[in-house]
């Protein structure tokens, strides 16, 4: 059975901060999104999580291993670091589906995103460590078949990413409705999906719908760990060895 920790990340009050005293320029909008994902990721991935991106701001992470000590301290180094504040909260399950919206739930109890006077939240518990065990993150990398070859070789890049985006979409769906799993588009033509305990079976019928519904093809390397980053590295281990030998899915 695995045990998912999962942070919901919320910027503060970000929608009205954004157009006061008036309209940011956009591209300095997009400059501290991007900036402040590669903190976090830098921030949360020195501590063994993962975190994705969403809506930038609104993000998501896998922190099994992290206490409350070190959200709390990645929470002051953003407000340090930047013009915005952000607001945390830790959730556990044994789908990341629950977990999150337990997360989830915490923060809008707190206040709104758009509250000025939410400011800094820290909510919910983490896993002790007595409770972690080796299974309890279940990490799926998938990788579009052949994507250079089909689509990046062939098509221009707007079609190229058309297709792409079709299969994560597909398959982000299948996955949260079917499995109760989250899964995140993290660049090229790779999505990882944070999942329950899910077996060889679920993950062949997940690529196969996608192939069914938007007629791209995908294959998935599956790891399970105590902590995100070796539960990840895992997984693209054996998604190597799909690539060697052909198989659509494989465990590490």
């Amino acid at each position: 059975m695995t045990n998912t920790q999962v942070t919901h990340i919320q910027i503060d009050n970000y929608g009205p901060w954004t157009v006061t005293p008036e309209p940011r320029r956009e591209v300095d909008l997009q400059t501290l999104q991007s900036r402040l994902y590669a903190d976090l990721a830098q921030l949360f991935g020195n501590r063994d999580g993962y975190i994705f991106f969403s809506r930038f701001d609104n993000m998501i992470a896998v922190t099994n291993g992290l206490d409350e000590a070190d959200h709390a301290l990645i929470q002051e180094s953003v407000g340090n670091r930047y013009p915005v504040t952000m607001s945390l909260s830790v959730a556990t399950g044994t789908t990341p589906v629950s977990a999150l919206g337990t997360a989830t739930e915490q923060l809008q109890e707190a206040g709104s995103a758009q509250d000025d006077g939410r400011r800094e939240v820290l909510r919910g518990q983490t896993i002790d460590d007595e409770f972690r065990t080796d299974t309890d993150v279940q990490l799926a990398h998938f990788d579009v078949d052949d994507a250079t070859g089909k689509y990046t070789d062939q098509l221009n890049e707007f079609d190229t990413f058309i297709r792409i985006e079709q299969g994560y979409a597909a398959l982000m769906k299948y996955m949260r409705e079917a499995h109760g799993s989250l899964s995140f588009f993290v660049g090229g033509d790779n999505v990882i999906a944070v999942c329950p305990d899910l077996d060889e079976a679920a993950y062949r019928d997940a690529c196969e719908h996608v192939r069914e519904a938007v007629d791209v093809e995908l294959k998935v390397g599956v790891g399970r760990a105590r902590a995100p980053a070796e539960a990840g590295m895992d997984a693209k281990h054996a998604l190597e060895e799909c690539r060697a030998d052909g198989a659509m899915v494989r465990f590490e």
